[in-house]
């Protein structure tokens, strides 16, 4: 079977210095993959590499099979959708209108996040922070991509929120056949919804192995965390 996402021996960077190298990562479909790693590691440069918002330096990007090197929004056309640690929310619209302006329908939007549906004639930036996830969550699950890239969910918000956000994700993968590439700082909230794990040090893969593997194997995922050594590139504000 084809995979959603592969990619081989994959470098990219800033400036054509490349800040993540020799990257071998596959995604199948309805499988959740953690992308895990310190600060500055290459997590966010690695999602934008594989969206097409950044080029590849080497290497090669293969999306349901074809090898791409076109933009964003080509690829956003054939399947790809991209939740960034930005909330993508219209803030002085409605929960309503946002979903209007998605070009989804807002049913489906509720049916994944029942508690959204009485704050759907509340402007999006009075919304709490958790809330403006579900929002952009919804808006993304219900396009039915076939590939869902997903930088820091969990960001600011409290557990209980960042666990029912990321149980929406498994469900999506298990239910739709999502494949997921999911970037967590929350090592235990990634571990406890992902198939497989990929865990980035200075750029590249350190570890892997399927998720009840890598449990096991904690003290190597934090000696790999403590032992990594500061970003050196100044593009590093979007892994951060």
């Amino acid at each position: 079977m084809t995979a959603v996402l592969e990619t081989k021996d994959l470098s990219s960077g800033y400036h054509g210095h490349p800040f993540v190298r020799d990257l071998n990562i596959t995604v199948e479909a309805g499988e959740v993959v953690a992308l895990l790693g310190p600060n500055g590691a290459g997590k966010t440069t690695t999602l934008l590499a594989v969206s097409g918002e950044l080029r590849a330096l080497s290497g090669e990007v293969h999306f349901l099979g074809n090898k791409r090197v076109d933009p964003l929004h080509k690829r956003a056309a054939d399947g790809l959708a991209f939740v960034t640690e930005e909330r993508s929310v219209f803030m002085q619209m409605t929960t309503a209108e946002n979903f209007r302006v998605g070009r989804v329908d807002a049913d489906e939007c509720l049916a994944i996040f029942p508690e959204l549906r009485k704050l759907m004639n509340r402007p999006a930036g009075l919304l709490s922070g958790g809330e403006q996830q579900m929002v952009t969550l919804a808006r993304a699950i219900t396009r039915k991509p076939k590939l869902l890239l997903i930088d820091e969910l969990s960001l600011g918000l409290a557990p209980l929120v960042v666990k029912r956000l990321l149980q929406v994700v498994r469900s999506a993968a298990k239910d739709n056949g999502i494949g997921v590439l999911l970037v967590e700082q929350k090592v235990e909230s990634a571990l406890a919804v992902a198939d497989r794990v990929y865990v980035l040090r200075d750029g590249k893969v350190a570890l892997q192995g399927p998720s009840d593997e890598v449990k096991t194997r904690v003290r190597e995922l934090e000696e790999s965390y403590l032992s990594a050594r500061p970003a050196r590139h100044p593009r590093i504000e979007r892994d951060l």
